[in-house]
């Protein structure tokens, strides 16, 4: 393990050595070179190796989110400002520690006392954070709190505590790790699994099957890897682009509306590749090209996000992350 980890990572080999092997064992995954240089390539393009990273412009992203939730909830400026110059219970007033944020972990524990402690943080504040990532994965806190709740050596609970978990250096390994290996991915090559870390499970499976559905339909498709449209992460009434151009197919699949739709709503886990949709959709494409068509693609999406202060993409990230993954690889003994 130690022989993977990039030169650059001079402060506590060690430790980062046993924390990722620990969160492989917890896990119960394969402890494989390819795995761990897939860890490690994340831990490098998201943070550099460090447990709680620097987040560029955190105070000024907070500043604007708390003051765009003070107009939408009409609390007076002067109020809040009087609020804000209270000590809080680290001895620094409330605006010193906004003024100041550097780490979302940072962040976290002030929007805790903001709330625990201001009057109306609670109305101001609960249930939100603009940061929705952390710790050396930058993996998701919403992935973190549906992982504790099925399974996990952090499954006791979920809530500020989860969160908290989630900015170490062990549990954002864990939940990290979990994140980019623990589900089955049918891919050929890694690239495609790190495109999924940044665009959700099974992402890039999905835009090769809208790219299948696309030319068969004779219709554009955003290839996103979403082939339901969503609503606060929730499939909404409204049908997508995808469902639209899957149903008129639906003739020659052979399946009416409600069996592509029940279909469709499997598209976040392995098992849609064993439904009909998938399995006849794949068929046609097949037949209609003379030669297999690719089971997967490159999700296309423009990374938005209050710390992201350029355009990028999830191919950028995917082919970043690939490029540290083989040179991991070339640091691999030689069996």
């Amino acid at each position: 393990m130690l022989e993977l980890l990039p030169p650059s990572v001079t402060r506590d080999r060690n430790g980062w050595a046993g924390d990722i092997f620990a969160a492989f064992v917890a896990l119960r995954l394969a402890p494989t070179a390819e795995n761990f240089c897939a860890a490690i390539a994340v831990i490098e393009q998201e943070s550099g190796f460090v447990a709680d990273p620097v987040v560029p412009g955190l105070s000024r992203i907070a500043w604007r989110e708390i003051e765009a939730r003070r107009r939408r909830f009409h609390i007076p400026k002067l109020a809040l400002d009087a609020a804000l110059a209270k000590p809080s219970p680290n001895g620094q007033t409330y605006k010193r520690r906004l003024d100041t944020l550097r780490t979302e972990r940072e962040m976290s524990l002030l929007y805790d006392d903001m709330i625990a402690e201001l009057p109306g943080g609670g109305l101001l504040l609960s249930g939100y954070n603009p940061v929705h990532t952390g710790g050396p994965m930058q993996v998701s806190i919403a992935f973190a709190e549906a992982h504790a709740r099925t399974a996990g050596e952090y499954g006791g609970g979920v809530g500020k505590g989860l969160r908290n978990t989630v900015f170490t250096r062990p549990g954002g390994l864990y939940f990290g790790i979990a994140h980019l290996l623990d589900y089955p991915a049918p891919y050929h090559d890694p690239l495609f699994r790190f495109a999924d870390f940044n665009a959700g499970h099974y992402s890039s499976r999905n835009a090769a099957f809208q790219q299948a559905v696309a030319r068969l339909a004779g219709v554009k498709l955003v290839l996103d890897g979403d082939l339901l449209r969503y609503e606060n992460g929730e499939p909404s009434g409204e049908a997508s682009a995808t469902q639209k151009a899957v149903t008129t197919l639906s003739g020659r699949l052979k399946l009416d509306s409600a069996e592509i739709l029940a279909a469709l709503r499997q598209e976040k886990r392995d098992s849609f590749a064993r439904t009909q949709l998938y399995l006849r959709v794949f068929a046609m494409a097949d037949q209609a090209a003379g030669a297999r068509v690719p089971r997967e693609a490159m999700p296309r999406i423009e990374l938005k996000s209050p710390k992201i202060q350029r355009k990028l993409t999830t191919a950028w990230f995917a082919e970043r992350v690939h490029m540290r993954y083989r040179a991991c690889m070339k640091r691999a003994p030689v069996a």
